[in-house]
């Protein structure tokens, strides 16, 4: 079942998309209307799941699950996995490394593999002051307020001096 993402709950789980490159505002679009459909038919063990998601930055898909209704199941999250890498498939774009990182550079968002960061921070290009985005937050709760957050404050920290 589809709902706003503004409504669910903070501890609604959260899963986080992060692309290799931009969406163009087409294909925010379509991945939309994907979306939407997938979120209305998905299920857990025959139970509509209250789900909502939201595009942020042209880059990050977020889907958001209110477990107090109905728990995701192995199924359920199978499910969602194989949805995003028909997006990746679709759009070729990279949705599902976790080996890279995206952080803030202005107001533009930098993707780089994890030892292209671990270079930077060392040679000084990121800081603990960089904002980056830490796309292992759990909960809606954890994802508005410390999804983005300084380099110092997250997982990154530990390739900062």
């Amino acid at each position: 079942m589809l709902v706003d993402f503004n409504t669910l709950p903070e501890t609604a789980r959260v899963w986080i998309y992060q692309a290799n490159r931009s969406f163009t505002e087409q294909e925010i679009e379509e991945i939309s209307a994907k979306l939407d459909t997938f979120i209305e038919n998905w299920t857990a063990h025959g139970s509509d799941l209250q789900a909502g998601y939201e595009v942020k930055y042209k880059r990050f898909i977020v889907i958001a699950l209110n477990q107090n209704i109905n728990m995701a199941t192995g199924c359920s999250i199978d499910a969602s996995v194989h949805f995003i890498q028909q997006l990746e498939k679709d759009y070729n774009v990279d949705l599902m490394d976790k080996m890279n990182v995206s952080y803030k550079q202005g107001e533009f968002i930098a993707y780089k593999p994890l030892t292209d960061f671990r270079k930077m921070a060392k040679d000084k290009a990121v800081s603990k002051n960089t904002i980056v985005f830490n796309n292992l937050v759990a909960n809606k709760a954890e994802y508005l307020d410390n999804w983005e957050v300084p380099a110092s404050e997250s997982w990154h920290s530990r390739f900062l001096n």
